[in-house]
């Protein structure tokens, strides 16, 4: 990495700082773009960038003076969460150079989040880049930064299987229906019941595309509420019998002391379904569903055991994956270190370019006249092949400098090229 900058991350996350912590820093709405115009504003930062989620603050900074910019960062996250600098201190972590770039792409891919894999995160580090890019915090190197790790993430995705397995309850129980009809699109959901994890499977299931839901409760008042979030219909639990006909996947979390869903009940109904299945997904305890339901023909039950092991299991499966993400964050990570190296032969590259367009439109200049008679054609043509024959001189020197980048002999054959190409000649 050139000595002139140094890229590091100064931040909190879920494993190093309280809930109460972290909300403190993000209790007012505009306290990212306040963070932003403050870097903007700083004379010790280069470029930076600022995310907040309700897991993580972190700013990603560039700067030639590290430890000062450190200094005023942790001055400003205490003064954003309205908190003394002895509190937030010990919950801070900093990582610098190119372990500040690993963990920015481990941010991205989704190998630092509270639940690995988790697709929210990426584009809430897309936000943070966008916010930077428009309050004109981000430059050369950030820019790169940052697409990088949305490159990492892509890749990621794409080459494991880190984020296809379900980690939660309510996404297991989507995951478990899309095994049994291929897709949701189209299908038709009865939610029982209104607590927090029956509204959270329905967001889930909503999101995969199904047609259409309806809500019962115990209290038909909560059924309408709920029924409002989810643009759906309220029913009453004497109408189960009759939604059971028309539905196709039955999500049930009630705190009810009996089978809200019987053999009997489902035997008759499923007369009038014609053979199509009926999945019911049971994550209450006591369970809703009576358990010889799914002896039934077309008939799939599963309870919240059955999801756990799913769970489980596919977390199990994320640690397998977790360790090819690692592989492929550790050589983008090499990748990146190379392109840093090569920033530090930008100035004297540019410093040929320049000066071969110089000689160019001096020399074009001189030949003006004598170039007066050909066509419009003629001209062009000579001047691409002008240009042509600059670039092929400059190629070798050019790809020789690049070849060198982050080695040690980089400065003597630096300041050779300089010398040779009188690049230093004061006008």
């Amino acid at each position: 990495m050139s000595d002139a900058f140094e890229i590091i991350n100064i931040g909190m996350n879920h494993r190093t700082a309280p809930v109460e912590l972290r909300e403190c820093l993000a209790a007012q709405e505009d306290h990212e773009e306040r963070a932003l115009r403050a870097i903007r504003d700083c004379d010790v930062i280069r470029e930076g960038a600022y995310l907040s989620t309700c897991n993580r603050v972190e700013a990603i900074l560039v700067t030639d003076r590290a430890r000062e910019a450190e200094r005023w960062m942790l001055s400003l996250m205490a003064e954003l969460g309205g908190t003394p600098r002895d509190t937030i201190a010990p919950s801070i972590y900093i990582h610098k150079g190119l372990d500040a770039v690993e963990h920015v792409f481990r941010v991205a891919a989704s190998l630092d989040s509270m639940v690995i894999g988790e697709p929210q995160i990426l584009g809430q580090v897309k936000e943070a880049y966008a916010r930077a890019t428009r309050r004109r915090t981000s430059g050369v190197i950030l820019n790169r930064l940052m697409h990088k790790a949305f490159h990492v993430a892509k890749r990621v995705r794409t080459e494991t299987g880190i984020c296809e397995s379900a980690v939660s309850i309510s996404y297991a129980a989507v995951e478990l229906g899309r095994k049994i009809f291929h897709e949701l699109e189209g299908k038709k959901v009865l939610l029982i019941g209104a607590g927090e994890m029956a509204e959270v499977a329905a967001r889930h299931l909503i999101t995969a595309g199904v047609d259409g839901m309806w809500v019962a409760n115990r209290t038909f008042e909560r059924a309408v509420e709920v029924a409002g979030y989810f643009q759906a219909e309220a029913v009453s639990l004497d109408e189960i019998p009759v939604v059971l006909e028309k539905a196709d996947i039955v999500l049930s979390s009630t705190a009810a002391t009996q089978y809200v869903i019987t053999h009997d009940m489902t035997r008759n109904v499923l007369r009038k379904r014609r053979n199509r299945p009926l999945f019911f997904i049971d994550i209450a305890v006591p369970r809703d569903v009576e358990p010889r339901v799914n002896d039934l023909e077309n008939v799939y039950v599963y309870d919240i055991d059955d999801l756990k092991d799913v769970v489980e299991y596919n977390r199990e499966q994320r640690k397998a994956e977790a360790a090819a993400a690692d592989r492929i964050i550790r050589e983008e990570v090499l990748k990146f270190d190379r392109w840093l190296k090569t920033l530090a032969v930008v100035p004297t590259i540019r410093s040929l370019r320049e000066k071969a367009e110089a000689i160019v439109r001096s020399e074009w200049k001189k030949s003006d006249a004598a170039l007066a008679a050909l066509s419009p054609e003629q001209r062009e043509a000579v001047r691409v092949l002008t240009r042509s024959i600059v670039e092929k001189v400059l190629n070798d020197p050019i790809l020789f400098l690049k070849g060198k980048a982050g080695r040690e002999t980089l400065e003597g054959y630096l300041d050779v090229t300089r010398k040779l190409f009188n690049l230093d000649r004061e006008e």
